[in-house]
């Protein structure tokens, strides 16, 4: 008896070996799919992180145009012959807007009603719809614009605008950034109105 004993615990241990070796084998592949799982969630969250980021800048961009227009029609020469919608619209033309432009903030207020409307100034894109400035971020004040000296963001903002009818203009804002191995963009649109008579 003891010697059948001693025979099955030597095939025990030649068996425990290539137990082992499934055991460590399958766990392996346990943790090489809990390590993708991960990672994926990790990817998609930064994506989202981006993408409402994205989302603030181009619609952020729609609200410039509306303060443009409500400053040109409320503060718009009135001994002018065209009214305040008119040059909006005209100027808006005039600077290209209608091919896509970007604009910088940092270098207008919109609460100062003695401001000249040639200070509001819409720059082309030049060359395609991706030739837009990067937009860059300043940690002092947490905001987007053009100055070159601050931290690139990887977004671009083109805003276009199309004139639908002599009363109503739309505008379209679109943000672009690459991530991963992809390009992604937001694109907000809204009409825009004459309000005033």
């Amino acid at each position: 008896m003891k010697r059948f004993f001693g025979q099955k615990n030597k095939r025990s241990r030649a068996f425990t070996l290539v137990e082992t070796l499934v055991a460590i084998s399958i766990f392996t592949v346990s943790l090489l799919g809990l390590m993708s799982i991960l990672a994926q969630g990790i990817a998609d969250t930064n994506y989202a992180k981006r993408k409402i980021i994205a989302s603030y800048l181009a619609q952020e961009g729609i609200e410039y145009i509306r303060n443009f227009r409500d400053t040109y029609v409320l503060y718009y020469d009135p001994a002018s012959t065209n009214n305040g919608w008119i040059e909006f619209n005209n100027r808006l033309i005039a600077d290209s807007c209608d091919d896509s432009c970007y604009f910088d903030d940092s270098i207008v207020s919109f609460t100062d009603p003695t401001m000249p409307m040639a200070d509001l100034i819409f720059t082309p894109c030049t060359g395609n719809a991706g030739a837009c400035m990067e937009l860059r971020y300043d940690n002092a004040t947490g905001k987007y614009n053009y100055d070159l000296t601050k931290t690139p963001s990887g977004y671009t903002r083109e805003i276009n605008m199309f004139v639908i009818d002599s009363n109503e203009t739309e505008i379209v804002s679109t943000v672009s950034w690459t991530q991963g191995s992809g390009s992604h963009s937001v694109v907000f649109s809204e009409s825009l109105f004459n309000w005033v008579e």
